[in-house]
């Protein structure tokens, strides 16, 4: 297949470019505005190879997504772009209604046009809202219920591909993820985040009391869950994706500073970088617990995850350990000013 992958330099969609490349034959045409956190490094091992195409462009760009679309006759859509931090919502949620609902309706329109085998979107657990300590994960039949500008906008998003779907026949499918770590992730999210200013001494700043529960997902697994979807999964399903890793925030931040500590070189002060964590006032909307029921993807497709957290986070901490080339620039442009840890 040809499949053109919206978001393809930002830290999912050059997970799901590099898969494609190196673990099966499809062509790639990978679109991606090239905002802030898009990165030509995060698919270097894919850029050399005769079956990956780069354009730039927008997905609210009308006329540049046509253009795209008759020039390369993709079959199939995987459409990851998308803003999606949090805080970054609070503050200005004009650009994630811009980006999320209008790029998306952008997208859906351009591969109705063009007669797309599938169209697989691809969005976030978030849509849910908050779980309760003992209820079970969200399961694709969960009501939806979002909680903040970010996910109320992925929550549209996802409402007008099911729309396209039944209303135009286009075959669409929809995969709900829970939180993603690894390689080439935006030096703002918690893991990069908390790794990088652990091994610098920096303060480490809480939300709240850290007891937010979050599942976590190799990006790996993540991507190879998704190609097997847009493979095999049956257009007009939705699968919920998840990593069977519940963890709160403060224990995922805890075991970085042991990791830190143990991998780098120690602080002047030889205490343990948990000295750097501080907790402070939590942020609007933050939801308790998030948890993915995927028994439905491993069932009916096979797919399982095939990191656990704790070799995954210390594969992802040594490799922001070897790699300040990559998100020192990064730093340096403001990468790390959020407010807050949170996941």
């Amino acid at each position: 297949m040809k499949v053109l992958v919206t978001g393809g330099k930002g830290f999912i969609g050059s997970a799901v470019v590099r898969h494609l490349i190196g673990e099966t034959e499809h062509d790639v045409v990978n679109v991606d505005k090239m905002t802030y956190a898009a990165t030509n490094g995060s698919t270097q091992a894919a850029a050399d190879s005769p079956r990956h195409t780069f354009e730039q462009g927008d997905i609210c760009d009308v006329d540049r997504i046509t253009s795209i679309f008759a020039e390369h006759e993709p079959d199939v859509v995987m459409h990851l772009a998308a803003e999606s931090h949090v805080d970054r919502s609070i503050d200005g949620p004009g650009a994630f209604v811009q980006t999320n609902l209008v790029g998306t309706y952008t997208m859906l329109e351009a591969a109705r046009v063009a007669g797309v085998q599938r169209f697989h979107h691809i969005s976030t657990d978030e849509v849910f809202g908050s779980l309760g300590p003992e209820d079970p994960g969200f399961s694709e039949t969960t009501p939806y219920d979002p909680r903040s500008p970010y996910s109320a906008s992925k929550a549209g998003s996802d409402h007008l591909v099911r729309a396209w779907g039944e209303t135009y026949g286009l075959p669409v499918l929809v995969t709900n993820c829970s939180n993603n770590y690894g390689p080439y992730h935006f030096p703002e999210k918690l893991i990069p985040l908390v790794t990088i200013r652990a091994l610098l001494g920096e303060p480490l700043p809480v939300y709240g009391d850290g007891q937010q529960i979050r599942d976590w997902l190799h990006v790996e697994d993540h991507a190879a869950a998704l190609v097997t979807v847009v493979e095999s999964g049956i257009p007009g399903e939705t699968y919920n994706i998840g990593g069977k890793s519940e963890q709160t925030n403060l224990a995922v931040v805890e075991s970085i500073c042991d990791l830190v500590d143990e991998l780098a070189v120690p602080l002047p002060s030889s205490e343990s970088r948990r000295s750097l964590i501080t907790f402070v006032a939590d942020r609007p909307g933050h939801d308790q617990r998030y948890a993915i029921d995927q028994r439905k993807i491993q069932r009916e497709l096979g797919w399982t995850p095939q990191h656990t957290f704790a070799t995954g986070l210390r594969a992802t901490v040594q490799w922001y350990l070897d790699n300040e080339a990559w998100w020192g620039p990064l730093r340096a442009g403001g990468a790390s000013d959020r407010r807050g840890l949170a996941g």
